[in-house]
């Protein structure tokens, strides 16, 4: 059952929690709450009026928006475009710079320092989640939903955004936040509810509730931290690069990973990171510099020869290069195999469908079955069939971003645990991570600032030494 007697309710001009595991029911109370989706039982009320009929889309855009952690905005268009969609004119042609103007207008409203003529697809994470919100707010809603805002912005980015929320509630906006990170709900959020297996657990002032006893709300069972496992690296090097360089992005970076060894790269969201790591498995093309894997040097920019060598990649946005939504579980999990999987072209459903069970019980993903469309998955089970993915070919290294953006705290210990456990056969890892969590299993963290790396520093870092180096504070 997706909600079973679930119910919130939230106060007029406060920032409201929503917390819960992956499948607690949170995205069921979305749809519901949005009309996109009527509930069996129950009503939704919105300042004490009875919500609009579902098929009336515009009163429900003027009761209610929301800015979805998946983006809904076209790359191809430009800000003011995408502002303004299906609802350019109200008759005959479209005029263009009047369009323009209000834009620009709309923008300046919500204080979203952005181009109105630019192309979306040209904007940084960060801005494309403001031209989201400020879109959503356009419709002239009083009630925003936020799901996951944070899941791919960095520190800097992040206050940025509750600056904005809390000007945002000083004009009486209302907003509901989705997250799991509730070091942003005590930040954020003035109160909070918490569903577990589709039932509403409680709701509580966040200064009341203790960050233990919010954990066992949601898990149902007593705060259990990840603890990263002891272990020598081998001395075989299992992935390298020299020199790489790539203008506007990093330069002369060099690293070296062996078997056996986690090694993570931190930095801001402008530090380079995620391009090294793009770099590395091919989906970016060095202007110079070698990356080698397992022993074979590897084209620039080509991603099937890095996976041929023995590379394993978790990409940084798994909805949009991480799986294909209406393949099953079985076929997004099994493409890097499925040569093997049959003979003369053709794929065995049955070879298939066993691999493809051994991965679901090994990562524990809850799922109907091998046949499920990963589309349908919630955001943590989505993410294990991408690390099924990454792990199919029992790569001699992996490469993963961000691995447990916008997952729960089992889901995290889950995805953590399947890059050690790969680590404990033989293979190196790469974790690129904004999470100071996901970086502690890792037994050194580069840390990258203006495209250069700047310190290797080994395990045993707290919190403020890694965030000093990665803001620059230290050499």
């Amino acid at each position: 059952m997706a909600l079973n007697g679930a119910s919130i309710a939230i106060a007029e001009g406060e920032t409201h929690a929503l917390l819960g595991r992956n499948g607690a029911g949170k995205s069921t109370l979305v749809s519901i709450l949005t009309g996109l989706q009527r509930p069996d039982a129950g009503e939704v009320l919105f300042s004490g009026e009875a919500a609009p009929a579902l098929a009336d889309r515009d009163a429900w855009r003027r009761q209610v928006a929301c800015v979805y952690q998946k983006p809904t905005i076209i790359p191809t268009l430009t800000v003011a475009e995408n502002l303004f969609l299906n609802r350019q004119t109200d008759s005959g042609m479209i005029k263009w710079r009047a369009l323009r103007a209000r834009a620009r207008e709309l923008l300046a409203t919500y204080e979203v320092d952005v181009d109105a003529e630019a192309l979306t697809g040209d904007l940084d994470v960060e801005q494309r989640q403001l031209v989201e919100i400020a879109r959503a707010l356009s419709f002239g809603a009083r009630f925003i939903i936020l799901d996951e805002p944070t899941a791919r912005l960095d520190g800097p980015a992040i206050e940025r955004l509750f600056v904005r929320m809390r000007a945002l509630r000083e004009q009486g906006v209302t907003m509901m936040y989705i997250s799991h990170h509730l070091d942003e709900v005590y930040e954020i959020c003035q109160s909070v509810t918490v569903f577990r297996d589709a039932r509403h657990v409680l709701t509580r002032p966040v200064a009341d509730l203790p960050h233990d006893d919010l954990v066992t709300a949601m898990t149902g069972e007593a705060t259990v931290a990840y603890e990263s496992r002891t272990r020598t690296p081998g001395e075989k090097v299992v992935l390298s690069s020299a020199g790489l360089t790539l203008a506007g992005r990093y330069q002369d970076v060099d690293l070296s990973v062996r078997s056996g060894e986690v090694v993570g790269l931190a930095g801001s969201a402008s530090s380079g990171k995620v391009g090294v790591a793009e770099t590395l498995v091919g989906l970016r093309k060095a202007d110079s510099g070698t990356v080698v894997v397992n022993g074979a040097r590897v084209k620039p920019g080509d991603v099937p020869a890095a996976l041929k060598a023995g590379l394993g990649f978790v990409p940084e946005d798994r909805h949009h290069e991480g799986f294909v939504p209406l393949l099953s579980v079985g076929e997004n999990a099994t493409i890097p195999i499925a040569r093997r999987l049959g003979r003369f072209g053709t794929v065995s459903p049955a070879k298939r469908r066993g691999k493809a069970v051994q991965l679901i019980k090994e990562l524990d993903i809850k799922t109907e079955g091998p046949d499920q469309p990963v589309g349908d998955l919630s955001g943590g089970n989505a993410q294990k069939v991408v690390f099924a993915r990454a792990l199919v070919d029992d790569p001699a290294a992996l490469v993963v971003i961000n691995p447990t953006a916008g997952v729960d705290v089992k889901a995290k210990q889950a995805l953590l645990g399947a890059v050690e456990d790969a680590v404990e056969r033989g293979a190196g890892a790469v974790v690129v991570s904004d999470e100071l969590d996901d970086l502690r299993i890792c037994d050194r963290v580069l840390v990258m600032f203006h495209g250069r790396i700047v310190k290797d520093v080994p395990r045993g870092w707290t919190d403020h030494e890694l965030v000093a180096v990665m803001e620059g504070i230290q050499p």
